[in-house]
């Protein structure tokens, strides 16, 4: 196998993995806290339109990121109105929330389609360990934002596991109850956490629109927003092994390129990403009953405060 070739189909998965495991950060951090947001089809949507326009029309990609981030943060806050201010049920909050998302993004994005991103993000070297055989060039020759991705992962898993803010949010996904009765504001948790999961998705979006697909068109997110979910799931909801999944993902979608040249049907070789989330599912429902370990406890159920 020649060793360039490696190192390009590496580099490749590395770059499809990226918005996933964003994305998964994202809903981690908000399933964490007792909701379940199916509405990350749409959050990324919005963060991926918005990145879009703001890094075309100043030809700041960075500034494209984050108003891109931020505007999916702020459109989060329309699933917390709804399923934590109102206790409203989550799954329809999520649906609508997907489907106003992508409507937006196609209403908006309109008049961009079709046009390239003129200034990108630099490809970032790692003097020394950009000279390794194969990891060299697939791992330590990226965008900025895939470094940006893994601080997040790092970032995240210690927010969760290693803060007191991380611990009163699991307390909070697990037994709201109880957490109330320790003094900790349920309502303004989930609030965080579904905003800083919007956050995250609005990266994920970002990062298909100025760097994975660097021009505008509609459906660009292309259903990652629920592989993602998928993700979620089989990671356990630890964001470490979400970035084994994502990545591993990420391999799937350039596999399906790969294959085009032996003959394989292209419908087939575009169902390999959702085929594979089916199977994700299953395996990551069965490691759930054979560990014991699985979702947090109040995971998709309104929490109403006793008066």
């Amino acid at each position: 196998m020649d060793v360039v070739w490696l190192a390009q189909v590496l580099n490749r998965a590395f770059i499809a993995g990226t918005p996933l495991l964003l994305g998964t950060l994202g809903e981690i951090v908000t399933e964490r806290s007792g909701v379940l947001n199916l509405g990350m089809e749409g959050m990324m949507a919005v963060g991926a339109v918005t990145a879009f326009m703001v890094g075309f029309l100043t030809g700041q990609p960075w500034l494209g990121f984050f108003a891109g981030a931020c505007c999916s943060a702020v459109f989060s806050l329309i699933h917390a109105g709804i399923c934590v201010g109102l206790k409203g049920k989550q799954v329809v909050s999520g649906l609508a929330l997907t489907m106003l998302g992508l409507g937006l993004s196609g209403l908006l994005g309109k008049a961009f389609v079709g046009k390239p991103l003129a200034n990108r993000f630099p490809q970032w070297s790692v003097p020394g360990l950009n000279r390794l055989p194969v990891l060299g060039q697939a791992l330590f020759t990226q965008d900025p934002l895939f470094y940006f991705s893994l601080l997040c992962a790092l970032l995240v898993w210690i927010l969760i596991y290693r803060t007191r803010w991380g611990m009163q949010l699991r307390a909070v996904g697990e037994n709201p109850i109880a957490a109330d009765a320790m003094g900790i504001s349920v309502g303004r948790m989930q609030t965080l956490a579904i905003m800083l999961g919007g956050f995250l998705a609005g990266c994920a979006g970002a990062y298909i629109s100025l760097v994975y697909m660097p021009t505008w068109m509609e459906g660009i997110i292309g259903g990652r927003g629920w592989i993602v979910i998928a993700l979620t799931i089989f990671a356990g909801w630890n964001p470490i092994k979400a970035f084994g999944g994502s990545y591993l993902f990420g391999g799937i979608y350039v596999l399906q390129y790969l294959l085009q040249p032996f003959g394989f049907p292209p419908n087939l070789l575009m169902m390999l990403p959702y085929l594979s989330t089916i199977g994700v599912l299953i395996i990551g429902s069965r490691q759930a009953r054979i560990s014991k370990k699985g979702a947090p406890a109040h995971l998709g159920e309104t929490f109403i405060k006793a008066n």
